[in-house]
């Protein structure tokens, strides 16, 4: 059973119904039907295991880059780069899983740049639809 996407102050998260690996699918072939790729993966789990020796639950970033956003932002703002790629999580907690993004106009609003936030705006929408559409 999914339940309603809500919005945090940088993120927007989701709790669905289905398992961890399932999810990560998922996030991955939403994120390619709105024209992202994924640049960087960490397995959050794996990296703590192996760096700290550590437990961790089920936890994956997935550093998602749309080109033409990409590209654009970078025009307005050469230091940009600074706050790229946007995120996408996929974790699992006390046996529910999520899905979360990050919200692009939070995270360009300490940027002074029109021209910024309304890439940020455009790139939003369309993580938005990531999370929904899994």
């Amino acid at each position: 059973m999914e339940t309603a996407s809500i919005t945090t102050r940088y993120g927007y998260r989701k709790k669905l119904g289905i398992a961890y690996q399932a999810a990560v699918k998922r996030a991955r072939e939403e994120l390619q039907k709105q024209g992202f790729g994924v640049l960087t993966e960490i397995d959050v789990k794996e990296t703590l295991k192996k760096k700290l020796g550590v437990e961790f639950g089920n936890y994956i970033i997935l550093g998602a880059c749309n080109p033409p956003f990409a590209y654009e932002a970078l025009k307005s703002e050469q230091e940009i780069g600074l706050m790229m790629p946007c995120n996408v999580i996929v974790y699992e907690k006390q046996g529910k899983v999520y899905v979360s993004a990050v919200l692009p106009t939070a995270a360009m609003s300490m940027i002074e740049n029109p021209k910024l936030m309304k890439i940020a705006q455009e790139a939003e929408m369309k993580l938005k639809a990531v999370v929904d559409g899994i």
